[in-house]
């Protein structure tokens, strides 16, 4: 005779697992740049991830040019939604995402191959840790407007870059994601979490590969390093 356990094995739901990484991919009208993004995040050698495109409203050809990842790739989802700015796209991106960490690829950056993999050792290493960042090859102009004085120009060492940032999901959650000003949301979302008590590291191996070379860089909003 059956016992229930047998009876039921086909009946019940699945579980569901939720991935390590959450990987959020702002993206305005840069379908070229973006398939680079995700080509490097397809090289990760840590492969326990998930993706989110939120794509604030393009009007270039974004999803054509990237339908072939997202048909052969279930990790990876893509949100299309009203234009509202990398800030709310961000947010929007957090509150999709079910990882226990969050990280962000910028759509005009890319990842060393063993970006995620080094991360997550660090990680497991250091259970108690709930924020990450630090770790950049930067490719292009050094300098950024000085988020507590715009006439100034700042060497992008004395910053923090929020491309780098690996945050446990609870904590973005409970930090309520990125706030909109004119510059330096990743800066304020950085301050606002040291100020919170968080557990923070800095790592040093550059893997994020943050490219500047373009006058319209997305990643502009940084701040002032403690």
């Amino acid at each position: 005779m059956k016992n229930w356990n047998d009876q039921n094995r086909n009946t019940r739901p699945a579980l569901i697992t939720c991935p390590f990484f959450s990987i959020i991919i702002t993206t305005y009208n840069r379908a070229q740049l973006l398939r680079r993004a995700l080509d490097s995040l397809l090289s990760q050698t840590e492969a326990d991830w998930e993706a989110i495109i939120i794509d604030d409203e393009s009007t270039d050809d974004t999803y054509l040019q990237i339908l072939p990842y997202l048909s052969s790739n279930p990790k990876i989802k893509y949100v299309r939604k009203e234009h509202s700015g990398e800030v709310l796209s961000k947010n929007e991106g957090i509150y999709s995402s079910r990882g226990k960490f969050i990280s962000f690829l910028d759509s005009d950056d890319e990842y060393d191959p063993v970006h995620l993999a080094s991360r997550k050792g660090i990680l497991m290493q250091h259970p108690s840790l709930e924020f990450l960042y630090g770790g950049a090859m930067i490719i292009g102009n050094q300098f950024v407007p000085d988020r507590f004085d715009y006439s100034k120009k700042i060497n992008l060492n004395k910053c923090v870059i929020g491309g780098t940032f690996l945050v446990q999901r609870k904590i973005l959650l409970a930090l309520h994601g990125f706030r909109k000003m004119p510059i330096g949301t990743d800066g304020d979302l950085f301050d606002r979490a040291r100020n919170a008590g968080i557990a923070m590291m800095e790592v040093i191996t550059p893997t994020y590969i943050y490219h500047r070379e373009t006058q319209n860089s997305i990643t502009t909003n940084l701040c002032v390093a403690p």
